[in-house]
């Protein structure tokens, strides 16, 4: 049985079917008088005799790969000039973070030697970088957001200027203490707990050396001692790395003798290494609520505010207990001294004469 392509042609069908088309013919390989005249380069000026192309030449031209070169310019691509150079910041001549020695910065071209190049001779790939000195910034137009305010800066370094020829050179005792004396303060992260679970364990490490406070709450059952004991490890390291505390021992410093101390509550205390790491004040921030869902029966849910609270500690060294025991010690002994000698009353005296009356 013959397919029905057989008897019906679609092609021809579905051609029947376009209306308002036209039907265009296709260009069949013939040879014209224009492509004849284009072989035989007859408009440029050649008498040469020209030979009678074959068939095969004739679809080489159709399709675009045949025939002679010709003498015409190729188009060339242009292309858009690059972008202005960028003009990057820099810091002022005057400024501390200022190096003495220009470090390699990198750019699009590539990488530049550490040492930077006179202007007479520029490295190679830095043509197009226009290297900003720090000369040419205008400090002007940076005033308005380093100096806003200059009259009243002006009347600040005054006003400091005469309070230091006041004093002499002087300092009041609590510049003297902040000179000499370093501490550390840190605060911890929100931890998913409230204030009267936190409470007690802030209160169990406050005034206790740093070591003996981690020890206390790597053994607590608390909950939230957890959280506590890694902040306090954190506020250790932090308290050696930026303040430079609790480095007696290591810098090999010589034994001191031990001290014995009375805290202000009364308990005594003997101190050892007058560099090590105790907890003067430790305190709770109450945080934000955060929000949970309490999924009850019959589709009811009860909106739920969980409390977030954070931990505060202070950290200082030793030194600062022993000075703050012998302050007390000298307050101490000052009134015991005052109530050695009674002031006699002051009253009129009586009964004078110029004789004895005995």
């Amino acid at each position: 049985m013959a397919s029905m392509g057989a008897l019906y042609p679609y092609g021809n069908l579905l051609r029947s079917t376009r209306a308002g088309v036209t039907f265009v013919p296709r260009r069949t390989l013939t040879y014209t008088t224009p492509r004849r005249a284009q072989e035989d380069n007859s408009n440029n000026g050649n008498n040469e005799n020209p030979s009678k192309p074959s068939a095969l030449s004739s679809i080489k031209n159709f399709f675009g790969f045949g025939g002679k070169p010709s003498d015409a310019p190729k188009p060339t691509i242009t292309r858009r000039a690059n972008a202005p150079p960028k003009r990057e910041g820099s810091l002022s001549a005057d400024s501390i973070f200022a190096e003495d020695e220009a470090t390699p910065k990198l750019i699009a071209s590539g990488r530049t030697p550490g040492r930077r190049p006179t202007a007479e001779q520029p490295a190679e790939g830095e043509g197009e970088e226009q290297d900003v000195s720090l000369e040419t910034r205008n400090r002007e137009n940076m005033q308005a957001a380093l100096d806003p305010r200059p009259q009243a800066r002006t009347r600040w370094e005054r006003k400091m200027v005469v309070r230091e020829i006041r004093r002499r050179g002087r300092l009041s005792k609590t510049e003297q203490v902040m000179r000499t004396e370093r501490e550390s303060l840190s605060k911890s992260h929100w931890f998913k707990t409230s204030i009267k679970k936190l409470g007690p364990l802030a209160r169990q490490i406050a005034g206790k050396n740093i070591d003996e406070a981690i020890l206390q709450m790597r053994f607590s059952k608390k909950k939230a001692a957890k959280d506590v004991l890694e902040h306090l490890q954190h506020a250790k390291n932090v308290a050696v790395v930026r303040s430079g505390m609790g480095l007696g021992a290591a810098a090999g410093d010589e034994a001191q003798k031990p001290i014995s101390i009375v805290s202000k509550s009364g308990e005594r205390k003997t101190i050892t290494d007058p560099t090590s790491i105790y907890i003067s004040q430790a305190w709770v921030n109450r945080g934000p609520y955060g929000v949970d869902y309490d999924h009850r029966a019959r589709g009811q849910i009860n909106l739920l505010r969980p409390p977030y609270t954070s931990l505060s500690v202070l950290l200082k060294e030793e030194h600062t207990r022993i000075r703050e025991w012998q302050d007390r010690e000298n307050t101490a002994q000052r009134k015991r001294k005052t109530h050695l000698w009674t002031q006699l009353p002051d009253r009129k005296i009586s009964a004078q004469n110029q004789y004895y009356s005995w």
